[in-house]
């Protein structure tokens, strides 16, 4: 899958890491089981709290409305992300859930980094499919 995320710690160790299982047999076709989703939950089992202040998600794509709002329930301090989502982006694109000023928390965006690269792994990915 080309969408892959980590949470990074406070102190720079990765606790946590995920990639789209939703249409993964073992995970039982879960529709939450975006990249995002999976590395929160692996991070919130590595600390032994849903709350992760500090921490930092980075991910492949930016993140969608559901990935962006469980970003955001989970207190991430900052998303770090690569190819932007014109189609279905919210954190910043289509929609800006982890800066709208109605939240409880909101969390510092970088969008972006390493885009061409991103949005590179994507395309072939998806290409790919196309072609098979």
């Amino acid at each position: 899958m080309p969408v892959g995320a980590v949470v990074v710690s406070p102190s720079g160790k990765v606790i946590g890491e995920g990639w789209n299982e939703r249409e993964v047999e073992s995970s039982g076709y879960d529709p939450t089981a975006h990249a995002e989703v999976v590395a929160l939950r692996a991070a919130a089992r590595h600390t032994g709290s849903w709350r992760l202040d500090g921490c930092t998600l980075a991910v492949t794509l930016e993140p969608c409305p559901m990935c962006a709002g469980a970003l955001m329930l989970a207190r991430i301090s900052r998303v770090v992300f690569g190819a932007w989502d014109p189609k279905l982006g919210a954190c910043g694109s289509v929609w800006d859930i982890p800066r709208d000023r109605r939240a409880t928390h909101r969390a510092e965006v970088v969008g972006g980094v390493r885009e061409a690269e991103c949005a590179a792994l994507l395309l072939a990915f998806f290409d790919a499919r196309r072609e098979a």
